[in-house]
C-alpha cells in the first residue's frame, strides 16, 4: 500500500511504527513539524516541515505545503499521529480517508483550554478512523460525540526481542559505573506532566535507610535546569545522575543495569512505553495511579501502584523493593509474561496492517475518492 503519516520525527513511537511497515514492503512517505531525530530509514521518503520558531506560522505554511504534496502522493491511507497540530494539519488538507492516532495528552489535556478542545473536537470528529491504546480514551472519545465504532484499541506495543531480561548485567554495571549500587531508573521526560521533581524529593527519604541507592533520570525538557537545582537544594546531587536523551541501545544498557523503574507521572493514557519496556526488561515498576495502569499492573504483584505527588510513599515502596530482591524477582517475571502476552510490538502492528487493509478496501469500492 501506499501510506502517508504525519507524525513527529522526533518520536520514538511514531518511528518505530512507521519502520515496521516500511520494512513490510509499503511506500511509506513521512511528513513532520520536528527534524529527525533517530536514524533514517532508507525506503522512506521523508519531509522536514519545520520551517518556522513561531508555532502558528509554521502550522499555516506546513499545512500548505502538505496540502499541496498529498495531492501529488495520492496515497491510499493519510495516518496521522496525535489529535493536535499534526492533527490539524492532517484536517486542513481535506485528505481521506484519515487514521487518527491519539495520544492521551492532545485529548485529555485539551479539556483545560476551549481553544484546543474546539480544535481536537473537530479533528476527532473529521477522522475516519481513530486508535488510542486504553479503553479510558476510548470512553472519553466517546464523551466527545466520536461515534464507538469508529475507534479501535492498537497499543504501540514493546518490541520484546530487543526488551528483554538483563543479558549482560556485570557488563551494564562496569560501563555505567554504579559497581554494586541499587539503581532507581526514571524514562519520562522532564515536564511538568511528568512531576520529575516529586521524584527528586523522594531521594532524602530513600537516602535514610539506603545511603548508597542512586536514582537515574533520562530524558530532557523544559525542568532540566530546575531539577537539578532541585537536587542541589536538598543535597542529593551525588546519588541521582541526568543523563540526557538516550538512544534505544542506551535505554536498554539502563534497563539492564536498573533495580527498580519509577514513573511519578501526572497523567497517562494507556501503559506508558518506557513502562513497558521496563516490564519487558523483567524490572519491578512503582507507577502512579493515571490512565489504565492498574489494568496493567496489579498493586502488590508486578510493581506498586502510587498516589501521585507523595514522596513519604514512593520511598517506603522503593526501600522496600530495595531491601527484598526475591519480591523484585518476582515481579520482574511476571511483568515480562504480561508485556508478551498484551502488549506485543509485532501483534499490535499485525493488527495495524489488517486495519489498513479493510480501510484501503473500503477506498478501492468507493468512487471519486480524495
Amino acid at each position: 500500500m501506499k501510506l502517508c503519516f504525519l507524525a513527529g520525527a522526533n518520536s520514538i513511537h511514531s518511528y518505530r511504527w512507521i519502520k515496521y511497515f516500511a520494512e513490510k514492503g509499503h511506500k511509506i512517505y513521512w511528513f513532520s513539524l520536528a527534524p529527525l531525530c533517530f536514524g533514517k530509514l532508507p525506503t522512506v521518503d521523508f519531509h522536514d516541515m519545520n520551517y518556522y520558531r513561531t508555532k502558528a506560522l509554521n502550522i499555516v505554511k506546513a499545512s500548505l505545503f502538505f496540502r499541496r504534496q498529498i495531492k501529488i502522493i495520492k496515497p491510499d491511507i493519510l495516518h496521522v499521529h496525535s489529535a493536535g497540530s499534526y492533527g490539524l494539519v492532517g484536517r486542513l488538507s481535506g485528505f481521506h480517508p484519515i487514521v487518527l492516532t491519539v495520544w492521551g495528552s492532545d485529548v485529555l489535556v485539551s479539556e483545560k483550554s476551549k481553544v484546543k478542545s474546539a480544535l481536537v473536537k473537530t479533528v476527532l470528529k473529521d477522522a475516519d478512523l481513530i486508535t488510542c491504546d486504553a479503553e479510558h480514551m476510548k470512553k472519553e472519545m466517546i464523551k466527545l460525540g466520536v461515534d464507538d465504532k469508529r475507534i479501535k484499541i492498537v497499543f504501540f506495543g514493546t518490541d520484546i526481542k530487543i526488551f528483554r531480561p538483563k543479558q549482560n548485567t556485570e557488563g551494564a554495571k562496569n560501563k555505567l559505573n554504579h559497581n554494586s549500587s541499587p539503581i532507581i531508573l526514571s524514562l519520562r521526560s522532564l515536564e511538568p506532566l511528568y512531576d520529575n521533581e516529586t521524584l527528586i524529593k523522594t531521594i532524602p527519604h530513600v537516602l535514610k535507610d539506603v545511603p548508597d541507592a542512586k536514582f537515574v533520570i533520562a530524558g530532557t525538557g523544559s525542568q532540566s535546569r530546575a531539577l537539578k537545582k532541585t537536587a542541589e537544594r536538598l543535597g542529593v546531587s551525588d546519588n541521582v545522575e541526568f543523563v540526557g536523551q538516550l538512544s534505544e541501545n542506551e535505554v536498554l544498557l539502563y534497563l539492564m543495569r536498573a533495580d527498580i523503574y519509577v514513573s511519578t507521572s501526572l497523567s497517562d493514557a494507556g501503559l506508558a512505553a518506557s513502562t513497558a519496556e521496563a516490564m519487558a526488561c523483567q524490572l519491578p515498576v512503582i507507577i502512579t495511579d493515571f490512565g489504565d495502569n492498574r489494568k496493567w499492573v496489579t498493586d502488590g504483584e508486578g510493581g506498586f501502584i502510587i498516589p501521585p505527588q507523595n514522596p513519604q510513599f514512593l520511598a517506603q515502596k522503593i526501600i522496600y523493593l530495595i531491601r527484598n530482591e526475591h519480591v523484585r524477582k518476582e515481579f520482574g517475571a511476571l511483568n515480562r509474561k504480561v508485556i508478551v502476552e498484551r502488549n506485543n510490538y509485532y501483534i499490535e502492528m499485525e493488527k495495524m496492517g489488517f486495519i489498513y487493509q479493510i480501510i484501503g478496501d473500503k477506498k478501492c469500492a468507493t468512487p471519486n475518492n480524495s
